[in-house]
């Protein structure tokens, strides 16, 4: 199975569609139209299929048809969570609603002046609580990410919809992203971090997972322990049709180790996914074997 190459799959003339669809159609021919094209993904996109049918195969054990149902129903979720995506920086954003357990985690985390660290994963999409959150938060949050999208949809995002509202702090092989990171935090603002997928030259550590063991990325929680900074875990998650229910747990403020902190984290996004297994979003090989 391939591993994770750093970059979000799609084209500029799939992006258009969606996009003139939800300005002038509307999100609910969006949605509906989204119904065809998760079942195009689920028959033609051999490796995230079978990326997805080994998760719910290892990880909780499920039968081969439950399995292959779940991957149909997690392929049509992702394509509504890439339209929220885009209608959350469209006038669309009023239809939009959530809730957000421990709000005041993050508010907490800005009040010491001393930034915070926002660790994430492929589960629900955090990007989404970005936008959705951004006025409430005095601080700036900046996503830490392999900047290896397709720069033509880039373009074509920023075109049609604006810049997101965060910043992007591209993750590059110079390191040049940790000077970036400890400007951020000397400015009291927040660095979100997904921390599940990991790459063949990254440094990973393998943890019991549901039920097998999985690889994590170390990186993310190497960051948070050395800047010696606020840790909490977040996620947002789909629950409704125009809504999501954010959530951060208490914050951290130390730890003994990277690994303590990762460790804490894959319990914590055990028990978010055995809540959501449908918004599993990490279609790559990711049990450890």
């Amino acid at each position: 199975m391939n591993p994770w190459d750093g970059k979000t799959k799609g084209t500029v003339r799939g992006y258009q569609f969606f996009i003139f669809s939800i300005e002038n159609i509307g999100l609910n021919f969006a949605y509906f139209f989204c119904q065809f094209v998760s079942l195009y993904f689920l028959i033609f996109s051999k490796h995230k299929r079978a990326g997805l049918l080994k998760f719910y195969r290892q990880g909780f054990k499920y039968p081969i048809l439950k399995s292959i149902l779940l991957s149909r129903k997690t392929f049509l979720r992702f394509g509504q969570s890439l339209i929220d995506r885009i209608a959350l920086m469209t006038k669309k954003k009023v239809h939009y609603s959530y809730d957000f357990s421990n709000e005041k985690v993050l508010k907490e985390i800005a009040s010491n002046a001393r930034g915070g660290v926002l660790i994430s994963a492929h589960l629900g999409n955090w990007e989404i609580a970005g936008n959705l959150i951004h006025d409430r938060i005095t601080s700036k949050i900046n996503v830490l990410a392999l900047d290896n999208e397709v720069q033509a949809i880039k373009q074509l995002l920023e075109l049609k919809t604006g810049k997101p509202r965060y910043n992007i702090i591209p993750i590059k092989n110079d390191l040049s992203h940790l000077i970036l990171i400890k400007h951020a935090l000397d400015r009291n603002e927040l660095i979100a971090i997904h921390a599940d997928r990991t790459l063949a030259e990254g440094k990973n550590i393998s943890l019991p997972f549901l039920k097998n063991k999985a690889n994590f990325p170390l990186g993310p929680f190497i960051i948070a322990h050395k800047f010696k900074v606020p840790v909490t875990f977040v996620f947002a998650l789909k629950n409704g049709a125009f809504h999501y229910s954010l959530s951060a747990t208490d914050p951290i403020y130390s730890s003994s180790s990277a690994e303590e902190l990762a460790s804490k984290y894959v319990k914590c996004l055990e028990e978010k996914v055995q809540l959501n297994p449908e918004q599993w979003y990490n279609f790559y090989d990711f049990y450890a074997s």
